[in-house]
């Protein structure tokens, strides 16, 4: 670890964002050049919009990690209430829902991140899936519009479940080098927003491995693919897809081991796991938009669709790698 630090960076994680800019400016290069020769067919200029979009995430998850814990919890709850908003969009809710989304949308997501910037873990791992999965659907009880009841309830369960449940243990993860070095308890006690660099380096790992999860995975299927894991799914989702895809995120993983707290061997199990996660959180997903009939969750992402487009194999790895590390490293 260095001596200094800016914000939740230090010399490991620039370093690290570095690479990451290098792999940006050569993707840019390479697509530049298919632009001169192949023309703006479709494919390049989706190519050039997926890139200049990955710049901007880039940039912008750099600049909150620079202005510390606070700033970088803040944004993962904006970007929890826009993939609400994604999931309400599209499911079937009703006039009679209506005071049970304004609980999940303008007061439980809020309340949720709050035990999280507190470092409360004890409330953080129980409020939603204990205490806000039985209030919602009795205050949608209340309202007395029977039809449809179940359905309802539960997807209004299901979005909170996955948009801010499962996604706010990517912010967490920046309290868990307090547990390791204090232990479980002492960590509860830890001082508000204390994260530090060595939590915004198990952040940056999930993130890099997840997301080259998923672009190896599109790489791979494209250049190899030829047998659909889930056709009906998601018909390009393929075997070989899959199976590169995850071994290469897998040795990316083991190869980022020097910026984590495990060894090359357990860098390598955690990305494993993450990678076979974010693949299920993608399917699930895919399975929903089936099911809705939309090709995207939204259009704020250009080329990649809405922040669930993006973010669903996230919400799944997550939750996962963040109770392995906590129950093996703390």
């Amino acid at each position: 670890m260095s001596g200094w630090e800016l914000g939740l960076l230090d010399s490991s994680s620039l370093k690290l964002l570095g690479g990451v800019v290098l792999v940006l400016v050569l993707a840019t290069a390479i697509a530049r050049l298919l632009g001169r020769r192949l023309g703006a067919t479709s494919t390049v200029t989706n190519l050039k919009q997926r890139i200049n979009a990955w710049w901007l995430m880039v940039a912008l998850l750099g600049a909150v990690l620079a202005a510390g814990e606070t700033v970088t919890i803040v944004l993962f709850l904006l970007l929890s209430l826009l993939a609400l908003r994604e999931f309400i969009t599209i499911s079937p809710t009703g006039r009679g829902d209506h005071k049970a989304l304004v609980w999940l949308v303008f007061i439980i997501p809020a309340v949720h991140y709050w035990f999280v910037w507190e470092h409360w873990y004890g409330m953080f791992s129980v409020f939603i899936p204990v205490y806000a999965f039985l209030f919602l659907p009795a205050r949608n009880a209340l309202a007395g519009q029977t039809a449809g009841f179940l359905q309802r309830t539960a997807t209004i369960q299901w979005a909170l479940m996955v948009c801010v449940y499962a996604l706010s243990h990517a912010p967490a993860l920046l309290q868990l080098p307090i547990a390791m070095e204090l232990g479980r308890d002492a960590a509860e006690g830890s001082a508000p927003g204390a994260g530090g660099a060595t939590g915004a380096q198990l952040l940056l790992f999930l993130l890099i491995v997840v997301q080259g999860s998923d672009v190896l995975q599109y790489v791979w299927g494209k250049t190899l693919g030829k047998h659909p894991i889930a056709p009906s799914v998601s018909p390009n989702k393929t075997w070989e897809g899959f199976i590169g895809g995850v071994l290469s995120a897998t040795a990316l993983g083991a190869a980022l081991w020097w910026v984590t707290p495990f060894t090359p061997f357990m860098a390598a199990l955690l990305a494993f796991i993450s990678c076979v996660m974010g693949f299920a959180g993608g399917l699930v997903m895919s399975a929903i938009k089936r099911d809705r009939g939309i090709k995207d969750f939204g259009s704020l992402i250009p080329g990649h669709g809405g922040i669930m487009d993006r973010l669903d194999s996230l919400c799944f790895a997550a939750p996962v790698f963040f109770h392995t590390v906590r129950f093996f490293y703390t």
